[in-house]
Order: C-alpha cells, then sequence, then structure tokens
C-alpha cells in the first residue's frame, strides 16, 4: 500500500527545559505491506465476521516537521529526536502484532485482539571493542533495550563512564505478543550529558531463534543502521542473555528469574517490590519488577587451559588463574605452573554466593615472574547457565589475548531460604 497525504498536524512538545514547542507535522509519504485478515469465516454474507489489519513490513515512512513561528534546527539535536520518537509511535501503532479489528457483522471479536503470549527475560551482560565518539578519554555507554518501542516498554541500563568495554549484568523482562514475528532491539549509546546521546552501534535477534525455556548466550556485532546490515567498520559487540517463557509453558521448566517462595508484605517492602502501605494491601503489585536472591555455593574447578599466547623471551610462560566474584569480590587463585603454555591445574575453589542472578565469575590469566605479572587473557561468565543446569563443563575463548582457552567445570548447590509458616 502507498499512501502520500498532506494532512497539517499540531503537536505540542515539552522539552527537559520546560519550554512548549509547538510543532507542525506535514508532507506525510508512506509505503508498506500490510497484512489482511478476515475471521471467522460465517456462512452468511460476507462469509467473514471481522477484519484484522495490520502493517506487516514497513518500506519507507517520511514526512516534514516544522516549529511554527521558528526554525527547529536552531535547537540541536531536537529535530532527530522528535522525528525519531514520531516514527517509532506511528510504526508500533499499526506495525504486527498490533492489530485493528473491524467488526462487520454483530459477534465478539475478543479473540483477535492483541494478547501477551509470553515474557523475554533479557541479561545485558556486557559490551567489547566499542567505538570510541570522545576526542578526550572514552566513550560513556549505555544501552536501550526494545521489543517495542513505546516509552514505557523501553529499558534503559545505567552509565559505565569512560570505558569502551562496559560490564552491566543488568536484567530487563519484555511482554511478548507474537514471538514468531517480534525482535529485540538493542543501541548502545555514548552518554553527552545535557547534549543529546550518540549512538555507537545498534543489533537485533528475532524471537524465532530462541528455544522456549532455554537459555540463549548470545555477541551481537552491532552496526550503525539495522535497515543496513553491511557494515565494514567494527563497532563492537554487545553479549546477551535471552530466555523465552511462554505462558502455561510446563514440563518441568522453571524460570530462574521468577519468585520459587511467596514473600511477606515486609519483604516487598524492603526489596522495593511495594509502595507504601497501599502497595502492601494489594499484595505487593506495582509496576516494578520484584528483586530476585538465589543463594548457594559455587563450585568452580579450573582444569586446564590451552594454546596460550607465550609471555616471555623463551616462548613460555608460568600461568596462574585468579577467580573473583564480582559482587562479593571473593577471590582465590590457582598454583603456578612453570614453562607451560597448555597448563592443568585441575583446583576446585567454593563461592558463597548470596545473589546468583545479579554475580558474575571473573577469571584472570597471569603470567608469574618475580618481579613483575603480566596479564595473559580473561573472562566473565554470569550464573545463569549453571543455575539453570546444575552443572556444566565449557571451553571459554580468553578475552584480550592472541589465542588461548580456559576449560573449566561449574557446580550450584541451592541453599534454600526456609521460614516458619
Amino acid at each position: 500500500m502507498q499512501w502520500d497525504g498532506n494532512p497539517s498536524i499540531i503537536l505540542d512538545i515539552k522539552t527537559y527545559v520546560g519550554v512548549a514547542l509547538p510543532v507542525q507535522v506535514k508532507n506525510i509519504g508512506f509505503t508498506g505491506i500490510f497484512r489482511l485478515i478476515f475471521r471467522p469465516l460465517v456462512d452468511e454474507f460476507p462469509c467473514f465476521g471481522a477484519v484484522c489489519f495490520s502493517l506487516r513490513k514497513k518500506k519507507k515512512l517520511d514526512f516534514t516537521l516544522k516549529v511554527i513561528g521558528g526554525d527547529i534546527s536552531t535547537i540541536p539535536g531536537l529535530s532527530d529526536a522528535i522525528e525519531s520518537t514520531i516514527k517509532d509511535a506511528v510504526e508500533d501503532s499499526i506495525t504486527w502484532p498490533v492489530r485493528k479489528v473491524i467488526p462487520i457483522l454483530p459477534g465478539d471479536y475478543s479473540d483477535l485482539e492483541l494478547k501477551p503470549v509470553g515474557t523475554l527475560e533479557v541479561k545485558l551482560v556486557q559490551a567489547k571493542e566499542l567505538t570510541n565518539k570522545d576526542i578526550i578519554g572514552k566513550s560513556d555507554p549505555f544501552a536501550v533495550l526494545y521489543v517495542r518501542p513505546l516509552r514505557d516498554r523501553t529499558k534503559k541500563s545505567r552509565t559505565i563512564n569512560n570505558q569502551l568495554n562496559p560490564v552491566w549484568n543488568e536484567h530487563f523482562e519484555f511482554v511478548i505478543e507474537d514471538a514468531s514475528t517480534q525482535h529485540l532491539t538493542v543501541k548502545i549509546y555514548d552518554e553527552e550529558g545535557v547534549q543529546s546521546a550518540e549512538i555507537i552501534g545498534c543489533a537485533q535477534i528475532q524471537l524465532t531463534e530462541l528455544q522456549p525455556g532455554k537459555v540463549k548466550d548470545v555477541w551481537l556485532k552491532l552496526v550503525k543502521d539495522l535497515d543496513i546490515q553491511r557494515d565494514n567498520k567494527n563497532r563492537g559487540q554487545v553479549h546477551l542473555e535471552l530466555l523465552y517463557c511462554p505462558y502455561g509453558m510446563q514440563n518441568g521448566f522453571t524460570n530462574p528469574f521468577a519468585q520459587k517462595f511467596s514473600l511477606t508484605s515486609l519483604e516487598k517492602v524492603l526489596k522495593g517490590g511495594a509502595k507504601g502501605k497501599d502497595a502492601v494491601e494489594d499484595g505487593g503489585k506495582d509496576n516494578r519488577r520484584k528483586e530476585v536472591y538465589v543463594r548457594g555455593v559455587l563450585s568452580v574447578t579450573v582444569v586446564s587451559a590451552e594454546d596460550l599466547p607465550p609471555a616471555d623471551l623463551m616462548g613460555k610462560a608460568d600461568p596462574y588463574v585468579v577467580l573473583s566474584l564480582k559482587k562479593t569480590e571473593a577471590r582465590n587463585k590457582t598454583r603456578v605452573v612453570n614453562d607451560n603454555l597448555n597448563p592443568v591445574w585441575n583446583q576446585t575453589f567454593d563461592f558463597v554466593v548470596e545473589d546468583g542472578l545479579h554475580d558474575m565469575l571473573i577469571l584472570e590469566v597471569w603470567d608469574h615472574d618475580t618481579f613483575r605479572k603480566d596479564y595473559m587473557g580473561g573472562c566473565i561468565l554470569t550464573l545463569t547457565r549453571v543455575l539453570m543446569e546444575g552443572e556444566y563443563s565449557d571451553a571459554i575463548p580468553l578475552d584480550g589475548a592472541k589465542s588461548g582457552t580456559l576449560n573449566l567445570h561449574l557446580k550450584w548447590t541451592p541453599q534454600p531460604i526456609y521460614r516458619d509458616s
């Protein structure tokens, strides 16, 4: 369908500094593929009870912005911000799975309306090798994530200052209406203070790539524009853990992000789940997500390493591994294996973990010398996989090294919280 019109729409734009701007939207042009659904089929004319229509694929959406009595370009970044917001709002209001239902014959057509079918749990772990957008120092990255680009359904991470390899380890939840067509979008920005943030790169992943009930660990390559996927410039990568949970999923599947025990009213208040007396009386339900705490013992066996990069003039190294938890800062280290690029340790370390969903295991490989130590590479692991599987073994490539992998075995022993009934 192609539509070109010349409406005059006046928007009242309120800025952060309290100034209201009347903005005119005109010269709207639109091209896209629409989906029409005739349902339910019936015996009487016209043989269907209702029509659903929705935009299945957008090809083009253009319009002109003009500040009434002024020039919109005089305010840096304002035109781009308003244009992006309008595009997102227009597209989301008509793009599948959002649909408009038009009754043709009398009847109840509530089953045709948009309904949530599941939740997408997203852990924004980290990013690496981000493009530096600052002339002095390094970028101050933060992430924006959404399935539908609506203001109340868009999530934003905290900003990590002066860092091109930020570690967030933040958890977000999204409502899913159609897992067969929807996707998750991640955009990484450089915080610019009072100026508008500058985009570093963006990425998308289709929900069809996820197996329901199973965590998917992915690194996504960042590109400049999602509509033009070919991008020869290295803008960095973003690391995500994704779990799609359809409603009503059985077969023994448990969502590790869900509460396994009910909270008392006091705990709901202390853990930020409720807001005052009214929230407690309402069972502690509000729009904010309840924090989940998973306690237990993490057993880490550092089995061996392979193909480590040489660290001395003789082409050898004296490697050892330092293990630590990000939140509790508990530390351990293996013994040193002299003159070996394929060391075997087979050492096990136990860590008491108070918050398994939000802690991270950091492993660093160092070369031991008498007068100094050299960093050889490392890796950062969330605990999501070991929480779900109980235990697993894996070979983890080392970041910050030309070569090398670390062979690990992780085991989780939960320590349930008991209460008097």
